[in-house]
């Protein structure tokens, strides 16, 4: 595997090109049609195929189309964060990952209604080959997950999808919140530990998750600590243990 030094005191452990080798590195299986296998555990310790069905799919396509306010990357990010977030919990009551927590909890390993960054980054690409697969995403292509550290900060590990006209990666960071909300959309340079001074771009997308359905979230108290805990897991607010999910 590239192993790229940053100048933040961080590196990234990172290589180029389709996700397979991502998946034979956990000793897990890519989708097959709309059949993924669902990492859950902690670095794949469990894992169990679910099916998603034509209904599934009929929704994840009006969402992906009912989203972007433009024909741009930018907004089919945005609805490819929707779009995420609601296959996050199509799958979570037959795996049983509802109740997964907001950030890494050392508590949840080897528990299977819990995932780490290893999970996460591996579903959320497996999710992405399945809305690739029905050419529900046009101006991205599905990359291999890519995991940064530092002196610091555990390794943390996020899918990767590349704007085909720009070139550009973003990350796509499933685990800063709880199971079934929006998953942060960042440029992989500026990702957890930034590549340099210069790549400080924030997340694109982040807390919402009821603007394009028709279910008005109840008042949640525990939404300020929740934000927190992301802004915490992104490096953008204090964090005691020096650590992120």
């Amino acid at each position: 595997m590239g192993l790229t030094l940053v100048s933040l005191g961080g590196c990234t452990y990172d290589e180029d090109g389709p996700p397979d080798a991502h998946f034979e590195k956990f000793a897990t299986k890519p989708p097959n049609y709309d059949t993924v296998t669902v990492c859950h555990a902690y670095g794949c310790k469990a894992q169990t195929r679910f099916t998603f069905t034509e209904s599934d799919i009929t929704e994840f396509r009006a969402l992906m189309a009912g989203v972007p306010r433009s024909d741009t990357p930018a907004e089919e990010r945005r609805a490819l964060a929707y779009t995420i977030a609601r296959m996050e919990r199509s799958v979570a009551p037959t795996v049983g990952t509802a109740s997964d927590r907001t950030s890494i909890d050392l508590r949840g390993s080897g528990d299977p209604s819990q995932l780490d960054c290893v999970d996460e980054a591996t579903n959320t690409t497996s999710y992405l080959l399945v809305l690739d697969r029905h050419g529900l995403i046009k101006h991205h292509a599905v990359e291999r997950p890519l995991a940064k550290d530092s002196l610091t900060r555990w390794t943390h590990w996020a899918a990767v999808i590349r704007e085909k006209e720009s070139g550009e990666r973003f990350a796509i960071d499933s685990g800063t919140g709880p199971n079934g909300e929006n998953p942060t959309m960042q440029a992989a340079a500026s990702f957890y530990v930034p590549d340099s001074y210069a790549d400080n771009a924030p997340p694109e997308r982040g807390l919402a998750t009821a603007e394009v359905t028709s279910e008005a979230p109840a008042q949640d108290p525990g939404a300020l600590t929740r934000m927190l805990e992301r802004m915490q897991a992104l490096g953008f607010a204090p964090d005691a243990t020096g650590s992120a999910r």
